[in-house]
């Protein structure tokens, strides 16, 4: 499907993107005339993902996703989402790119975990696969509706030790403070990272829009926050290549959080590292001290490359956003704005 087709691409998403990539734009406007990878991705807590993939490979077509040992690409033609595996809970049907999340998250069995905007269940239900029945996972979602969709996909997986929620983040920071071993928080966006997947993101967005979400964003990092433990790990995502939503987020965030700091983790195959300068795409341009890029008051001592992106011209995966957030184990009360 051609760009002259569903993808006409808003005039100033293009401007931006080519402003951000130079050159390597115009392999990134061509990614959208190739299809979109397929992904599944086994539920262990029926089957070990070895196991399911040595006897499924050749009904599926089956190619391991590189940054999710769970994860595996699989042919269109296949049809995986009509097999009585599916309804069975074997797998769960998810974009390749959006395993990489918990796959950062890392939980273990026997944390406390929070999914703060959990449906329908993607990274909900593979949180709980790597918990393996131990320890609570909280799933919220905001949305009376999809709350009921997540509760269905939560059940079809066989999940036992997970509340589902029907919260806003404000609710639950009051009831959960400095509780949880690990949050992940997949950020409501702009969606331009599902552009290639879903028309309906592309009328929706305009640059407005994109500075609405990323103001949204900041208030549900900060409820979230606090309400993580000292030394607890919150891995923040987004669908979208907006750098206000993405490394101008979490560059604020940093700002005003001294006890939090990007963690260093080995970036994984097909990722790459978020480029720092990004952050101030969209930003006051009249703000010389958001600008200052050196000293003690710059952002190097941010570590905003440490965060990380997929871009779907350099693999097979839609965009996205991701950063490892680390609360120091000495932090004590929370130090945020709340």
């Amino acid at each position: 499907m051609g760009q002259q087709e569903t993808w006409r691409l808003p005039d100033a998403f293009v401007a931006r993107m080519k402003a951000m990539l130079g050159d390597a734009c115009d392999t990134f406007l061509a990614s959208y005339e190739k299809e979109r990878a397929l992904g599944l991705r086994v539920n262990t807590m029926k089957v070990p993902a070895a196991e399911f993939a040595g006897q499924n490979q050749a009904l599926f077509s089956l190619r391991p996703v590189s940054w999710c040992r769970e994860g595996f690409y699989y042919d269109r033609e296949s049809r995986p989402g009509r097999h009585p595996y599916h309804e069975a809970g074997v797998y769960y049907i998810q974009e390749p790119s959006a395993m990489a999340v918990v796959a950062l998250l890392a939980p273990k069995p026997g944390e406390r975990v929070l999914d703060l905007c959990a449906a329908p269940g993607g990274k909900t239900t593979h949180i709980a696969s790597r918990l393996e029945g131990r320890g609570l996972l909280v799933s919220n979602e905001i949305h009376p509706a999809r709350a009921k969709i997540l509760s269905q996909n939560m059940e079809r997986m066989g999940v036992g030790n997970c509340v589902v929620t029907n919260e806003d983040a404000a609710s639950l920071a009051k009831v959960f403070p400095q509780f949880f071993d690990r949050i992940a928080v997949d950020a409501p966006c702009s969606g331009e990272g599902m552009f290639r997947k879903e028309e309906e993101a592309v009328r929706q967005w305009s640059e407005d829009h994109v500075k609405m979400c990323a103001a949204r964003q900041r208030e549900i990092l900060e409820d979230a926050a606090s309400m993580l433990k000292p030394g607890g790990t919150m891995v923040y995502s987004t669908c979208t290549f907006a750098p206000e939503e993405n490394e101008g987020t979490i560059l604020a965030f940093l700002k005003s959080h001294d006890d939090f700091y990007l963690e260093e983790r080995e970036c994984p195959k097909g990722l790459m590292a978020a480029v720092p300068q990004w952050a101030f795409f969209g930003a006051d341009k009249e703000d010389d001290s958001e600008r200052d890029l050196a000293g003690e008051n710059g952002i190097e001592k941010y570590h905003l490359e440490r965060a990380f992106r997929i871009m779907p011209h350099k693999t097979e995966g839609e965009g996205h956003f991701m950063a490892v957030l680390r609360r120091r184990e000495d932090s004590g009360e929370f130090t945020g704005k709340r």
